[in-house]
């Protein structure tokens, strides 16, 4: 599958395919989110979620792809560190502020930002209408995110501190998404990219885990969390892996924008799932969301 996607890469063909994968993506991450705001605390499900990463990657590193040159090392350390940061600040705005209104503040965040470095890193270019698509489509995030966070009934203290962490998360997730883009086409191949990075990057909030379970008074039944971490380590693979092979095809800055209407399907998630609610107001927004990423796809 490799050499397929080597082939494809930069082609018409390429394009429509890291379209479909970022969509895929999208919903992905959503879920991937409610799954770590959900029951259990955000640090241990992370945790359990990259334990079992790291359990899953293994078998690949060792049997199916190569292993990484000294160059890929270098690279794979610098990812390290951003992802370290990305899902530290993820944690930290979980646990103070509601699901429906950290997730669109950290999606708002990163599209600009990611176009403008990718337009830098990449020389990538986008049109009139394409910046139209991506300011409604970060606006509309952005109303989302203060709409909910009028509903919000928790310590106005601890909602300002969530929302500062969300903002570093939108930083962080620009960030990863430029480098991680710059790092699968620095790979030998994209697969080889994508299975060391899961492994390596994934070792760090296991280990946070288990030392957080163990200190724990009242420590959460394991059967249902590892199940949890399970479920999520699979979706992290299509989330995060989708979106590194979606910007290998085509313009990291599509596929970013494209992977943000992930706040369409998180509203939906907290909708029919999460028992919020959504209104009118809401859906606008919603529809402003996935027509901005519409303009973005179509307005080249």
């Amino acid at each position: 599958m490799s050499d397929w996607f080597v082939s494809i890469a930069g082609t018409p063909e390429g394009a429509f395919w890291a379209s479909i994968i970022a969509l895929i993506s999208a919903v992905a991450h959503a879920s991937f989110g409610a799954l770590q705001k959900g029951r259990h605390d955000p640090w241990l499900t992370r945790g359990i979620i990259d334990a079992w990463l790291v359990l899953l990657s293994i078998p690949l590193v060792l049997f199916v792809v190569p292993w990484p040159d000294m160059q890929m090392v270098v690279i794979l350390v610098g990812a390290i560190v951003i992802h370290f940061g990305y899902k530290c600040t993820m944690a930290l705005a979980y646990e103070r502020a509601a699901y429906t209104v950290v997730y669109p503040v950290v999606r708002g965040t990163g599209p600009v930002i990611t176009v403008l470095a990718a337009s830098v890193v990449f020389s990538e270019t986008y049109t009139a209408m394409q910046w139209t698509g991506i300011a409604l489509l970060s606006l509309s995030i952005f109303a989302l995110a203060a709409w909910n966070l009028r509903e919000e009934t928790l310590d106005p203290r601890a909602l300002k501190i969530g929302l500062a962490w969300a903002l570093l998360g939108g930083f962080f997730v620009a960030l990863y998404t430029t480098y991680d883009a710059w790092g699968i086409r620095e790979a030998p191949d994209p697969l080889t990219f994508v299975a060391w990075f899961f492994l390596v990057s994934s070792v760090d909030f296991a280990v946070l885990g288990w030392r957080r379970y163990h200190r724990m008074a009242d420590a959460p039944t394991p059967g249902p969390l590892v199940l949890r971490g399970l479920i999520g380590a699979l979706i992290a693979y299509v989330s995060f892996g989708g979106v590194l092979i979606a910007t290998y095809l085509d313009k990291v800055g599509e596929a970013a924008v494209l992977r943000e209407t992930s706040t369409v399907f998180a509203a939906l998630i907290g909708w029919f799932i999460l028992g919020e609610r959504v209104g009118p107001r809401r859906l606008v927004m919603m529809a402003g969301i996935a027509l901005g990423a519409v303009i973005v796809e179509f307005g080249g």
